[in-house]
């Protein structure tokens, strides 16, 4: 197909834009061959990148449905309709420009604008348009320059790829686009856009287990872990691995300071007894971030990422907000390359779950992209971690992809279904909740076995400090068994009922169902159809209310 081809770049302070092939300033060479299609940009002098994108005609047909990859790790990703509008940051968060400000910061509105058009979708990263049972995926092969961003106005027919290339220098050729596309069944499409991938072999296992921050969130203790572990003694067969979360830390980036407040014997006893009950031992960390009162940032204000202002970038919200370590200073180097060897050698950690990675590359600097930063940031981690495990969360899915054993693919839970009140009216596209996670994991289910170990986040069975139904918690179980190989719970399972103790058996074993079909069949319900054994099943399921519409599977366990 032909392309229309815009470049965007800087001459001094002004922003040109041309569509040119060629002009004083570069040429493009465009090559499309075997459904493989690129495009490098040679420059004819040093400038300074804004935006590059190709539009292209599609004849959208009625019916077709626009896969959207989300951008990050929690990020909404769904099949849409021409009709329908994708949200963007709304409700409460407009009450002024810091609230909006601070509620976009996990998203990529810095990056793309969301129109509030019907039809008018944008997916990173790879992308699909399914048509009946034919799927037609376009998918790029490197981010390592920048974002890559399809977009689509399904309405007026016509097709947008687009790379985010804000704050990048040029002064070699440039790969814009290396992208590829398949056409076939939803399966076939997959194998073969991501056997294009270099991907670990971990991706393959499944890990089974308990993470610390469901239940306590940042209140644990040694006492607590300590009970916990012994709490999953009658599942042992099944569990593989009992990781710690956020907590044990003194604040967000002193990751190496003691606590003996609440962990007196330190974390290598921690991992030690993890160990003796057979399990790998897994740790969280913020690598990136440090609190605004944390000792590194006292000490170390020129290790931050700053404004051109001089003040230090706000990196994330949490923890009363966190400022954010440059990983192009040595200095921050050499001391995140000691946390992890303290972490994973000295400990005995076998694997960290490494968290809010997107705050790194919010703003482009020192001449590079977006989507170059994280993709830099990704490999230093990858080398860090060496051949333990790596699970990503908070992070941008195509710099993670051949990078991470396991990863977040969809957002966090939240102690009540529907999560808080600020959810519903949709604060942005990563506000926790459990209806928001069964979604993604639903509609991110290919990554699983092919990328890496799809982590949909805990699933609950415990009856104290949480608002869930039976149902709701037995179809959260279910779809993270059926769409994820991380699973855990957050639970301390020593105060499991009857019913609670025989599903975890039956959810910490992996199930050899594979999922021909899921796809909306009304604005909240979801049909998913299964195969085991040659046999099939239909599950159906209303993602608002957390209620199994065709089936009663769960009642068994619970009455």
């Amino acid at each position: 197909m032909n392309k229309k081809y815009t470049v965007k770049y800087k001459v001094g302070a002004e922003i040109v834009t041309s569509n040119a092939l060629e002009n004083d300033f570069y040429k493009l060479e465009i090559e499309n061959k075997d459904n493989r299609y690129t495009v490098t940009l040679i420059p004819k002098q040093t400038f300074e990148m804004v935006d590059f994108f190709a539009e292209m005609p599609f004849e959208f047909k009625k019916g077709d449905k626009f896969f959207a990859n989300g951008y990050q790790s929690w990020t909404k990703t769904k099949e849409w309709m021409a009709d329908e509008i994708m949200p963007s940051t709304i409700g409460i968060a407009n009450i002024s420009e810091f609230t909006k400000d601070l509620a976009r910061k996990t998203s990529d509105e810095w990056i793309v604008d969301y129109s509030g058009i019907a039809g008018e979708f944008h997916s990173h990263c790879y992308t699909y348009i399914k048509r009946r049972n034919t799927v037609f995926l376009w998918g790029s092969l490197t981010e390592k320059t920048g974002y890559t961003i399809f977009k689509v106005k399904m309405q007026e027919n016509r097709f947008f790829f687009c790379k985010d290339l804000l704050g990048k220098v040029v002064s070699e050729p440039l790969q814009i686009f290396d992208i590829v596309y398949f056409e076939g069944d939803y399966e076939e499409v997959f194998d073969n856009y991501f056997g294009l991938w270099k991907m670990p072999e971990t991706r393959k296992g499944t890990m089974s287990g308990y993470t610390s921050w469901y239940n306590y969130f940042q209140k644990i203790t040694e006492d607590i872990i300590l009970r916990d572990l012994d709490g999953l003694d009658p599942y042992k067969d099944q569990v593989s691995i009992f990781q710690i979360d956020d907590g044990y830390e003194t604040f967000i980036g002193d990751w190496l300071d003691d606590n003996p407040s609440k962990f007196p014997h330190g974390m290598k006893y921690i991992a030690d007894k993890i160990h003796e009950k057979g399990y790998k031992a897994g740790i969280w960390l913020a690598p990136f971030n440090c609190q605004k009162i944390s000792r590194m940032a006292k000490e170390h204000p020129d290790w931050l990422i700053k404004h051109p202002n001089g003040k230090p970038v706000v990196g994330c919200i949490a923890w009363g907000g966190a400022y954010t370590f440059d990983i192009y200073n040595e200095e921050v180097r050499a001391y995140l390359r000691h946390v992890f060897d303290v972490v994973l050698n000295e400990w005995g950690y076998d694997m960290v779950k490494l968290d809010f990675l997107y705050s790194q590359c919010i703003y482009p600097r020192h001449g590079k992209s977006r989507g170059e930063i994280m993709c830099d940031a990704m490999a230093f981690l990858r080398e860090c971690v060496g051949d333990k495990l790596f699970l990503g969360c908070g992070v941008p899915i195509g710099p993670a992809l051949g990078v991470c054993d396991a990863c977040r693919i969809s957002c966090d839970v939240d102690l009540s279904y529907k999560g808080q009140f600020y959810s519903r009216i949709q604060v942005s596209n990563e506000m926790l909740n459990a209806r928001s996670a069964i979604n993604n994991s639903v509609f991110r289910r290919h990554l699983n076995g092919r990328v890496w170990m799809n982590d949909p986040d805990v699933f609950f069975l415990r009856k104290d400090n949480l608002t869930f139904t039976d149902e709701q918690k037995y179809l959260l179980g279910r779809i993270n068994n059926l769409c994820g190989n991380v699973l855990f719970v957050s639970d301390n399972a020593g105060d499991y009922d009857k019913p609670a103790q025989e599903l975890l058996k039956v959810f910490f074993k992996k199930t050899d169902e594979k999922i021909i079909e899921a796809e909306y069949v009304d604005a909240s319900v979801i049909r998913i159809i299964t195969e085991k054994d040659g046999v099939r099943a239909k599950l159906l399921f209303d993602l608002d209310k957390g209620k199994i519409l065709s089936d009663s599977e769960w009642r068994k366990y619970f009455q």
